[in-house]
């Protein structure tokens, strides 16, 4: 069945060069606030703000898109008091393109503080333990109000150790709203929805729901329910699977899969967009992301380390102080050593984005891919090969 094409939707994606031996693609992608280039990382900003990182350092880290949280902003401030106060681009202070995610990966997050049937799903909040039901019209209509310029289907994430028939139930509800929240989306002149492939390690259900999703013609596609516990090779053996199930005009986007190693894999499948909060989480516990490897500021090594976090880089961590200084700040309890280091990560992944779309308007991807030491980057003591 072809595509629906009822909607002409505003985001659009422009192809600027293919990898000869790969996937992997470099582009651009537009919005109405502003253009992105491709394939890019999106550093999370939960509660409408990148943990104490101010708007003008990440786009001058190369930052060029954030993704904000529908689930929280919902239950805090509210997502009438953000459209009320100018929408989330001037809540956020952030001029250029935003995200925002469905509330859907809370269902799995969560878990142990909501109850899910086909109609949605109720959670106790974890501010006040109100009940809160989230249907997908209920999504929908939060994310018309916060105003972002992509926005997401509400979905079903099972955990990586579910059972087959969990992930067909996840699947047919992901499907059935999928469809309602496009049934519901009341500005689709001004923000993209993109649909979430679920259906865990299995080909058959990915299959299936790919199927449904493009035939109801979706500004962009997203694969959810990897990095949620089924294990390196099985993540890395269903996103190459599922990638190429998504049309190529579209953007595609990885969702929460955040360390380069994983990163790297999916542009070589084809993915274009990205988010996780391990920059800044990392950042915030003292850990900072290097060419080579992961270093533990809180480590006694560091305690009269003049050296910068990482030679050669450019952010203003490793410009203006040295690892002793910013492990001092952190065991006084002083607020700019979490800021610094995640400062410094963000610097770090945008510059890894930015030499991956080198390479692949270079033609030589694969080379970069096999000789630079920050794409083999994953877990600390996880194995993959």
């Amino acid at each position: 069945m072809a595509a629906d094409t009822r909607f002409t939707w505003p985001v659009r994606l422009e192809i600027a060069a293919v990898d000869r031996s790969s996937h992997a693609r470099t582009g651009r992608i537009s919005t109405p606030h502003g253009c992105f280039d491709t394939p890019a990382f999106m550093p999370v900003g939960t509660y409408g703000a990148v943990k104490g990182i101010l708007p003008g350092y990440l786009a001058g880290a190369g930052t060029q898109i954030v993704l904000a949280n529908t689930y929280h902003l919902m239950l805090r401030p509210g997502h009438d008091v953000v459209a009320a106060l100018g929408g989330l681009h001037r809540f956020m202070g952030w001029a250029g393109p935003i995200l925002t995610d469905s509330g859907g990966f809370q269902v799995y997050s969560l878990g142990h503080m909501n109850r899910i049937d086909d109609d949605g799903v109720t959670f106790r909040s974890h501010i006040d333990g109100a009940t809160v039901h989230l249907t997908p019209e209920k999504s929908i209509e939060v994310q018309n109000a916060l105003g972002a310029d992509i926005i997401m289907v509400l979905d079903e994430c099972p955990p990586g150790d579910a059972d087959i028939e969990q992930h067909r139930r996840a699947v047919r509800r992901t499907i059935d709203w999928a469809r309602r929240c496009l049934e519901a989306h009341r500005r689709p002149e001004s923000q993209t929805l993109f649909g979430i492939v679920q259906g865990g390690t299995d080909p058959a259900l990915r299959g299936q729901c790919a199927a449904a999703l493009l035939e109801m013609g979706f500004g962009g596609y997203a694969i959810g329910g990897l990095a949620v516990g089924e294990g390196c090779e099985a993540m890395l053996r269903t996103l190459e699977f599922t990638a190429r199930l998504l049309p190529p005009d579209r953007p595609r986007y990885l969702m929460g899969a955040g360390y380069p190693r994983d990163i790297v894999a999916a542009v070589a499948a084809g993915v274009d967009m990205f988010d996780c909060v391990l920059p800044t989480r990392n950042g915030r516990n003292a850990c900072a992301f290097t060419a080579g490897g992961m270093v533990r500021l809180r480590n006694s090594c560091h305690a009269r380390d003049g050296s910068p976090v990482e030679e050669g880089c450019d952010c203003p961590a490793c410009r203006h102080f040295c690892r002793g200084a910013i492990r001092h700040f952190f065991f006084a309890g002083e607020m700019l050593g979490p800021i610094l280091l995640s400062m410094h990560n963000i610097r770090f992944y945008q510059r890894l984005m930015a030499d991956i779309r080198r390479a692949i308007r270079d033609g030589v991807f694969e080379e970069f891919r096999r000789c630079d030491p920050r794409c083999a980057m994953g877990p600390p003591g996880e194995q993959c090969t």
